[in-house]
């Protein structure tokens, strides 16, 4: 692991108490470009107004709370003190998408107290940063207010100025896995959109937006909200006024309490988050999210290393073959000797192949799914209670002899933990899980939420929840294991504090593409993924699939990409662990561009944005830690388009050696997918290059010293 922490600069700037008078403060960025303003108005009612290039972008926004059995919070307040500071730090990533991290920003804090009966105090804190701005309430310890709290609503408002082009999945209080839309502000109505979708499986109570929730202005102004450090809290969305304009927290609940958070005095929310730029590829190289999380809690990661893998999972979501051993009768009366059964996947003899795959090609891990018991009656079923244990494998999958077999030949085997949602169950069960884990020498585990939450009433963006995920990636830590979750809570930057959270789905991943009945995800999914999804964390996408079509296994499915852009996704689209996710036989079949995945790196010391337009294209540039080799990735949507690669980002003097993978004179993501360039030539720092993209296709490059 990295030393953490290079240089830390910690100045008071200056203090000030301010009288009733007054009652009046700001904060702005160190480059000055971001300007936040705090009062109370008339009616003691608190509210901030954000301004950004001398342009209000979030005007008079209230903010304030209702309890249960506790008269509401949110007037008669006064301003009884404020002070600010400056803040400047750069910390490293013990992996992530950089090394170093520039943490800097301008705080202010206001301290307020109701100037009638009760009297309570309730503090707000900002910090703004060049990028974008955080603030959060803290409730500090008070003789009016103690004990449990009971939150049934936080009334947080972010009022705008302009009815901004907005890429929003709707305020869903169970999955992300919706396509994203591209509507105005006014126009975004998430119930219509799940009536039009007869989503009867999901719960959008409002008319509300999952976050990030990004937005682009006419004037080329970007902003994404969000949240961050969510911790012992519900999920946040964003309820819309789309007459007014405005956003306005919508905490997720429960239908087994009349309230929708719990917390015990004093106590501090999580961050509301608004990321600010004047173009695209800012939003993506903002840390805002990242840096308003605590540090590292866990001291040295190192047991985790960031990896490509292979495995046992695509082949299911084709029908090749299944989870479950394909019994449904109890376990005594299996006596064949642990002869497979049906179609299973996970027997000793495929994950094997997998493993002499992997070793052959510079991918350090295999995942297994469907290795253990209680996959015939894990979904769909009520009494989900009980059905997994996380240790019993099925017959025909020796984990001692693929352990000891994956370890001679250099191979990590990522344990899979599908818990059906049954949330009980795996909690009881996690300490044994995990030694298994720790036993064998397994540091990372894929965990997984499919259904209904158990117990019932439950939602999967709930405080119960939330508290859920974060328990377990603390518990995971103290056995050296490393969390990717699917089906999760968000990501809101709490990597940083516990670095075993290495990644997460939370989106409409590759798999929609293997079985969805609208089509799968479109050629503009992941252009818009980027700068919305991508802005709160590492994301679990399993790209790199060749067989495009895949008709001998279903005909009406296909992946809505070229094969080039599916090797820009390595770049692109960001994990410390990468999937190569199709079958081992198309890789054989391709090794051209198979190359470039046993190439690409997986943790960075650099990334440039190269260039990039919300829901178009984006071009990303990473320089691999270890090896100082460059790596870049472009994709596009439906539109066909040039790029320009302009390579100063360089070593000077310096000759670079590289092979571009790019769409064939003829690719299309439909009609022609497979058709690939590749081609070698020379670069130095300066050098440009153009490089057309197909419909839904894409480029990569890698780039070594000479």
């Amino acid at each position: 692991m990295k030393t953490p922490l290079i240089t830390l600069l910690i100045a008071l700037v200056f203090c000030s108490c301010q009288s009733e008078d007054t009652q009046k403060t700001e904060v702005a960025s160190p480059n000055k470009n971001l300007v936040v303003d705090f009062d109370v108005n008339t009616e003691g009612r608190p509210y901030y107004v954000v301004k950004f290039n001398n342009k209000t972008v979030v005007d008079t926004s209230y903010l304030g709370f209702e309890f249960k059995d506790v008269p509401a919070f949110n007037k008669n307040f006064i301003i009884k003190n404020t002070s600010t500071s400056t803040f400047n730090e750069t910390w490293q990533m013990p992996w992530g998408e950089q090394l170093d991290v520039v943490n800097n920003f301008n705080e202010l804090k206001v301290e307020l107290q109701e100037k009638t009966s009760p009297e309570r105090f309730l503090n707000v804190v900002f910090k703004v940063y060049d990028d974008g701005i955080g603030f959060r309430y803290e409730f500090p310890e008070q003789a009016r207010l103690k004990g449990d709290v009971y939150i049934t609503e936080e009334h947080t408002e972010f009022n705008l100025t302009e009815d901004y082009n907005t890429f929003w999945i709707p305020g869903d209080w169970d999955i992300y896995e919706h396509l994203y839309n591209t509507t105005k502000l006014s126009e975004v109505d998430a119930l219509q959109f799940a009536n039009h979708k007869n989503l009867a499986q999901t719960h959008i109570p409002e008319n509300a937006v999952n976050t990030p929730v990004t937005m682009v202005g006419v004037d080329g102004i970007h902003l994404s909200f969000h949240e961050a450090a969510l911790v012992d809290y519900s999920g946040m969305t964003l309820k819309v006024d789309t007459e007014n304009l405005k956003l306005k927290s919508n905490l997720v609940g429960s239908e087994n309490r009349d309230y929708k958070v719990k917390k015990t005095m004093p106590f501090n929310t999580p961050w509301r988050t608004i990321q600010i730029t004047d173009n695209a590829p800012d939003l993506i190289e903002s840390n805002l999210i990242v840096n308003l999380n605590e540090p590292n809690k866990l001291g040295d990661v190192s047991w985790f290393k960031p990896m490509k893998y292979t495995g046992v999972w695509w082949e299911m979501h084709l029908g090749k073959s299944s989870w479950d051993y394909g019994m449904t009768q109890d376990m005594s009366t299996w006596t064949d000797g642990g002869k497979s059964h049906g179609r299973h996947g996970a027997t000793t003899e495929n994950v094997k192949n997998f493993i002499d795959f992997s070793a052959k090609n510079n991918i350090g891990g295999v995942l297994v799914e469907g290795w253990n018991t209680g996959w015939e009656h894990w979904i769909g079923f009520e009494d989900r209670e009980g059905v997994f244990d996380f240790v019993t494998t099925y017959p025909d999958y020796d984990i001692d002899e693929v352990v000891r077999y994956g370890k001679e030949k250099g191979v990590d085997i990522i344990m899979h933990h599908e818990t059906s949602a049954a949330t009980e169950t795996y909690t009881k069960q996690q300490d044994t899980a995990f030694a298994l884990m720790q036993k064998y020498g397994m540091h990372t585990v894929k965990t997984g939420y499919v259904g209904k939450i158990l117990p019932k009433g439950e939602y999967h963006h709930g405080q119960y929840m939330v508290n859920h995920y974060n328990n377990t990636v603390i518990k995971a830590a103290k056995y050296e294991v490393a969390i990717n979750a699917h089906e999760p809570i968000k990501a809101t930057g709490l990597r940083r504090t516990y670095p075993n959270t290495i990644s997460r789905e939370g989106l409409r991943g590759q798999e929609f593409n293997a079985w969805a009945s609208d089509g799968g995800n479109p050629p503009e999914h992941l252009p818009i993924v980027a700068f919305t999804r991508m802005l709160s964390g590492p994301i679990d996408f399993t790209p790199g699939i060749f067989n495009i079509k895949f008709d001998e296994f279903k005909k009406d499915n296909q992946v809505n990409t070229t094969i080039a852009q599916q090797l820009a996704l390595y770049v692109v689209i960001y994990s410390p662990v990468q999937m190569a996710a199709d079958l081992v036989e198309h890789y054989e079949a391709n090794p051209e561009p198979f190359q470039f995945i046993k190439d690409v790196g997986v943790d960075w010391e650099t990334t440039k944005v190269l260039n990039g337009v919300v829901g178009d294209y984006v071009t990303i540039a990473r320089k691999e830690r270890e090896t100082g080799n460059w790596f870049v990735g472009g994709i596009t949507d439906e539109n066909a388009r040039n790029i320009d690669v302009v390579f100063d980002f360089l070593d000077a003097d310096q000759t670079y050696e590289v092979i571009i993978y790019k769409d064939g004179e003829n690719a299309h993501w439909d009609n022609n997918p497979l058709d690939i360039s590749i081609e070698k030539i020379e670069v130095k720092k300066g050098s440009k290059l153009n490089v057309k993209l197909a419909e839904g296709g894409g480029f990569a490059i890698s780039l070594k010293k000479i």
